[in-house]
């Protein structure tokens, strides 16, 4: 069982920030196309975070000309380049699964108040 445990670690990523339902990010993804190599941006907000070792995972949602876009990455996926936080959102709720129902300035997160 420790073997496994190790190995885990292994495959795991530390330098991911954190972030949690709400919050929007920009996710950098490496994609292959037959011998080229470029990174595509998706941006979108975060509707859920899925914790645990090398299985975890997080929903990205946006909408692109009209239509909803969701996406979901592993965590600690190689593909992934790196995650960028572009804002905190203020939600109740850790799956925000009811943004998809909602259209136009409805959808929108209000964002989270820092005070210094």
């Amino acid at each position: 069982m420790d073997v496994l445990k190790r190995i885990e670690q292994e495959q795991m990523r530390m330098d991911i920030p954190q972030f949690k339902a709400g919050d929007t990010i920009k996710v950098h993804v490496r994609i292959i196309e037959g011998e080229k190599e470029r990174i595509q941006i998706f941006q979108g907000v975060v509707l859920r975070v899925k914790r645990g070792t090398t299985n975890a995972s997080f929903v990205v949602r946006k909408v692109s000309d009209g239509v909803g876009v969701e996406r979901v990455f592993p965590l600690h996926s190689p593909s992934i380049e790196r995650i960028e936080m572009v804002s905190e959102g203020r939600v109740r709720q850790g799956r925000i699964y009811y943004l998809r129902k909602l259209k136009g300035k409805a959808a929108r997160i209000k964002g989270k108040n820092t005070w210094n």
